[in-house]
């Protein structure tokens, strides 16, 4: 991406094709001209673990982690860029404002760590918001100990879904009562006092017969 001072906005830059081309012969660079949500990174990696480096989009930010996430297996690390407010989400710990739906599905999965922040000073035109350097290294598989993402990925979206309601009226389509108890939680609990571990167990938990 370049920043066209003639219409105050930003457009994409495309290397030219010769010097591409140039380096593809020399083994150097492969070029993917494709949005990244469609970039299939397991088949990409080919065997060999992938370190992703970007400067994401503010506003694409969590569906790109989201994608990545997708294919966490075939990444060594992850080194991202990104507005401050939403790296502080990413590795925020239960108990604090921040530590939302985000925050549980990236820690479950990898070892989140915020890095430096990086003043609005360092771009041309400066933004209003600072900006923050993240590190995630995707935990190994079977450290992870979910046994159905879908049904782990369900639980947290409805918990965080109303921040106010306790974990046994935000839950109520997905576990009761007893299931909530079963997983150790207290079902009068909120979302932001359950830590990442808790939400796996309360997945991993059978419903109450």
């Amino acid at each position: 991406m370049r920043y066209n001072p003639d219409t105050r906005d930003y457009e994409t830059c495309r290397i030219p094709e010769p010097l591409a081309a140039a380096a593809r012969v020399h083994g150097e660079l492969t070029l993917i001209h494709s949005d990244v949500l469609d970039v299939d990174f397991t088949a990409l990696a080919d065997g060999t673990p992938l370190r992703l480096v970007g400067n994401l989009p503010y506003n694409l930010s969590s569906p790109i982690l989201f994608h990545a996430l997708d294919h966490a297996a075939a990444i060594r690390d992850m080194h991202f860029m990104l507005q401050k407010e939403v790296v502080d989400r990413m590795a925020a710990g239960p108990g604090s404002k921040t530590y939302g739906r985000l925050s549980v599905m990236l820690q479950a999965w990898c070892e989140v760590t915020a890095l430096f922040t990086v003043g609005p000073g360092a771009f041309r035109p400066p933004p209003k918001v600072d900006s923050a350097v993240v590190r995630l290294v995707p935990r190994p598989p079977a450290s992870v100990g979910i046994v159905d993402p879908a049904r782990f990925a369900a639980i947290v979206r409805d918990a965080f879904g109303q921040r106010r309601k306790t974990l046994r009226n935000a839950l109520s389509r997905l576990c009761d009562e007893a299931t909530i108890r079963a997983a150790g939680l207290d079902p009068q609990a909120r979302a932001e006092q359950v830590p990442v571990s808790g939400f796996v167990r309360l997945a991993n938990t059978p419903p109450a017969a």
